[in-house]
């Protein structure tokens, strides 16, 4: 899960950490240390942005938290506030000039922003400042931001992000810093995760709690959709919308993107993933001499699945846990091989035994349909895969980098077409209702990719 698999999955575009300490040489380590817990939200880019006492600093990179943000950065950036970003591009193509944070002037002074999600109107406001002779310096739609605050900066800072927020639409969780504020803002459905955490020197900003544990803080709460958060050396001021949209975290956060040990809006994930693989055993049981899961996001479900029918659980995936994501390679021939560079069954479990397979999702099937392959080489007996969620039957729209529907197995396929194409002797996706059971959360949940049923006006594409 921490590293992306395969082609086969969807790819969420970032994470986001923000600090405000009175230590101001520990401040860049705690960006590393709480992006480098976030790193499963974005491989391809990573940056800090820091307030130093005479200017904003910042350093930006193409690769991971590790390697970008080296000892010599941490060494040399130092501050009360600083924020952090790692990416994956869902709009913007990925470059260096698109990595995060952001750093632009206004008239007050210098603002950084590390953003998490995806605009749906982006393009129309980008027209409409390019119109009026603003120059992009990149391709996302977190620089449309950007420069609206700027442009919109009357009366203090807050104010024009709330003016702000009344233009853009889509999902988004910002985490500005100025020269004096950190500030954090969550969408008005609260679509993509932010929340809120302390330290004894000060107080922390991050797309998941995983990563307040790993800055070393405690986690406060979650940001609640429409807040904007200002943190300064008076303390943590809460400003509310006062328009209300029902709360609609994306379900896929509990499906794959956030790690296991993160809790988002009361739930948590490793928790909603062992309860779905206990109610998918009750949807679709196997008398099977093994369960295993395709790691690792699947692990949960897999466990919970074993534990209900009490057969025992192994591992007969083994994971390359230094292995390249397979989806950056240009020839399909290669993805293919990059399958088994990640996975390698282990035959002394499988053989000759009837197992079952849990995945956490399946998009375009082509990976299962080798991973299946695979495990029946290794002399497996019957291959019976069972889904954690529902099959993904539509886009998203709002930070997720979905291919259109004509790519999505379970768009253009039926469930007994999907396992025919993939061989296995049966499959089984959980219900809609068993995915949202399994978060034992009254809060609704953006379920579009599953039902189409967005909770917002998207474009005018096939959906």
């Amino acid at each position: 899960m921490y590293f992306e698999l395969t082609d086969d999955k969807l790819h969420e575009e970032c994470g986001v950490v923000g600090v405000y300490t009175e230590n101001p040489d520990i401040v860049s380590q705690l960006i590393y240390y709480g992006l480098f817990a976030l790193q499963h939200r974005g491989q391809e880019s990573a940056g800090i942005a820091v307030q130093t006492e005479n200017k904003m600093e910042y350093h930006k990179d193409m690769g991971l938290v590790a390697d970008v943000i080296s000892q010599d950065v941490v060494d040399r950036m130092s501050g009360k506030l600083a924020i952090g970003h790692v990416r994956y591009s869902t709009t913007g193509e990925s470059e260096k000039q698109n990595a995060q944070p952001l750093v632009v002037r206004y008239r007050e002074g210098s603002i950084a922003l590390a953003h998490n999600g995806n605009l749906v109107n982006a393009d129309s406001m980008r027209n409409i400042l390019e119109d009026n002779g603003v120059i992009f310096q990149t391709s996302t739609d977190s620089e449309v931001v950007a420069n609206m605050v700027a442009r919109h900066y009357k009366g203090g800072i807050v104010k024009s992000i709330k003016n702000v927020m009344e233009i853009v639409k889509g999902a988004y969780a910002f985490v500005f810093m100025t020269e004096k504020e950190l500030i954090g803002v969550r969408d008005s459905y609260g679509l993509r995760p932010l929340c809120l955490g302390k330290r004894q020197d000060g107080y922390l900003l991050a797309s998941e709690s995983c990563a307040i544990s790993a800055m070393g803080g405690e986690f406060i709460r979650d940001i609640e959709p429409g807040e904007i958060v200002v943190i300064n050396e008076n303390g943590v001021e809460s400003i509310k919308s006062s328009k209300y949209a029902q709360k609609k975290l994306c379900i896929f956060e509990h499906v794959y993107f956030a790690r296991p040990d993160s809790n988002l809006d009361g739930v948590n994930v490793y928790g909603a993933r062992y309860n779905s693989g206990r109610i998918l055993a009750h949807e679709a049981p196997v008398k099977a001499d093994l369960v295993f899961s395709v790691p690792d996001s699947g692990t949960p479900a897999a466990m919970g699945y074993a534990a209900e029918l009490g057969i025992p659980f192994g591992l007969g995936l083994i994971k390359n846990r230094y292995a390249k994501r397979t989806f950056i390679e240009p020839k399909q021939e290669l993805r293919e091989q990059g399958v088994k560079t990640k996975l390698s069954v282990l035959k002394e479990l499988v053989k000759d035994k009837i197992v079952v397979m849990i995945d956490d999702s399946i998009v375009r099937g082509t990976t299962t349909k080798q991973i299946v392959r695979m495990v029946k080489e290794a002399g497996a007996k019957e291959v019976h895969v069972r889904v954690a969620s529902p099959p993904v039957t539509h886009s998203c729209f709002f930070g997720i980098n979905t291919p259109d529907k004509t790519k999505l197995i379970g768009a253009n396929k039926t469930v007994e077409e999907i396992k025919e194409f993939i061989s296995a002797d049966s499959i089984y996706y959980l219900s809609l209702e068993g995915l949202v059971k399994a978060t034992c959360s009254e809060n609704s949940f953006c379920l579009a990719c599953f039902n189409g049923d967005y909770p917002m006006e998207v474009p005018n594409q096939e959906v």
